[in-house]
């Protein structure tokens, strides 16, 4: 395990859940939608939220918008989701990100990151993915989508991964995925009710 992933992996320790964020076009271009995201995301940092994901977007806008929340709140740890190509590597390491996170497995990208000394976590749900990540040394692994996994990947029978559940979850899930091994969760589309933050989240936050 190199230095990135065991920083990493001793955060996981503490935290339960990374929210996941997939602007939209008309944030980067309607300042109102904006100033009431950064409103609502500043709450979440001001009660604790500590791991922040931004899906990949080959836009101009994204990179200045990643950027900009970086700034805002240097502590979080930040990182990028849904990479699918170099690019998205390269746009992540401009900003200086601590992390990003694979759709799904691609041997080729996890070996480019490591090439940068950046950490990569796939995204994998069928055992031969699995047994390739494994086979590369990974020792943190997203299981995606959760629902589908394959039913033969015990996690519980490899205790030098961490693994992080992922792909329709909210909150309330964190409970039942901790409780049979997972080290936190990914929350995506059920983070967002209305347009807004799901109120939960901040609840949530405030009772842990």
């Amino acid at each position: 395990m190199d230095i990135k992933e065991d920083s990493f992996s001793n955060l996981l320790l503490k935290e339960s859940f990374f929210l996941l964020i997939k602007p939209e076009d008309k944030i980067y271009l309607n300042t109102s939608i904006k100033n009431l995201f950064f409103e609502d995301l500043e709450s979440l940092v001001k009660l604790g939220l500590k791991n922040i994901e931004i899906s990949w977007s080959n836009n101009e806008n994204w990179l200045d918008f990643v950027s900009e929340i970086k700034l805002k709140y240097p502590k979080i740890n930040l990182g990028s989701a849904s990479i699918v190509n170099k690019q998205s590597i390269e746009d992540s390491l401009k900003i200086g990100l601590n992390f990003s996170m694979m759709k799904f497995w691609d041997k080729d990208l996890f070996n480019y990151a490591k090439t940068k000394n950046y950490l990569l976590i796939p995204g994998i749900k069928n055992l031969k993915d699995f047994e390739e990540a494994i086979n590369l040394n990974c020792t943190i692994i997203k299981i995606y989508p959760i629902k589908s996994k394959d039913s033969s990947i015990d996690i519980l029978n490899f205790k030098n991964i961490n693994f992080i559940a992922a792909g329709g979850l909210s909150i309330n899930d964190v409970k039942t995925y901790k409780s049979i091994g997972y080290k936190a969760i990914v929350i995506g589309d059920k983070a967002i009710i209305n347009k807004r933050f799901d109120p939960k989240i901040f609840e949530w936050l405030k009772n842990n």
